[in-house]
């Protein structure tokens, strides 16, 4: 039985985490990258599906890349950040769920039915995006995740020989900087948008 974080933990996740518009000039380690991965890769998916594809733009090029697809703010931001990543599904994910869920034949869920195999994806790359966020919050990195940009021409600019992948949304990553956030949007009470039924 797993126990409570503390509340320092809670905050670094949750309550005083944020969206940061820019980041601290101190660079993300290519080893940062995999250890968020290696955390990610645990947060449950349907079927261990593991959908998510990523792109870390970590190169002045690739940024340039994908800055030209995005809008003017968003842009400058993917300028300026350490790293940006693309988070995005693949719709024949199934195609590795012999190997990643092994119990039962799986793939044969998705085969033939395109439209349950883009739901399954789109909804488990989201979740992974998630935990992308809290992944490199819990290691000490900030994240501004981000709509805004040509999903189509970024997938046509990233995902050429991928056909059936497809980009879902944009993160920066770094270091935030704290004069690049905004105050804090409201969070309402549990009554406003929930009941127990």
């Amino acid at each position: 039985m797993s126990e409570p974080l503390s509340d320092s933990a809670l905050d670094q996740l949750f309550r005083t985490a944020r969206t940061y518009n820019g980041y601290l000039d101190k660079p993300v380690s290519e080893a940062q990258l995999h250890a968020i991965w290696d955390l990610v890769k645990f947060g449950p998916t349907s079927a261990n599906s593991l959908p998510a594809r990523l792109v870390w733009c970590v190169t002045d090029a690739a940024k340039e890349k994908l800055a030209a697809f995005a809008l003017p703010a968003n842009a400058e931001k993917i300028l300026q950040a350490p790293v940006t990543a693309i988070i995005a599904s693949d719709n024949e994910f199934y195609e590795n769920l012999p190997e990643l869920f092994p119990h039962t034949d799986a793939r044969s869920w998705f085969v033939g039915n395109e439209a349950l195999a883009q739901t399954t994806a789109f909804r488990n790359a989201s979740l992974q995006g998630a935990y992308f966020i809290l992944a490199a919050r819990a290691l000490g990195l900030d994240t501004g995740p981000m709509s805004g940009f040509n999903n189509a021409a970024v997938d046509e600019a990233f995902f050429a020989d991928q056909p059936n992948v497809k980009s879902n949304f944009i993160s920066t990553l770094g270091y935030g900087d704290p004069a690049s956030i905004f105050e804090r949007s409201p969070r309402p009470d549990f009554a406003r948008f929930n009941r127990i039924a």
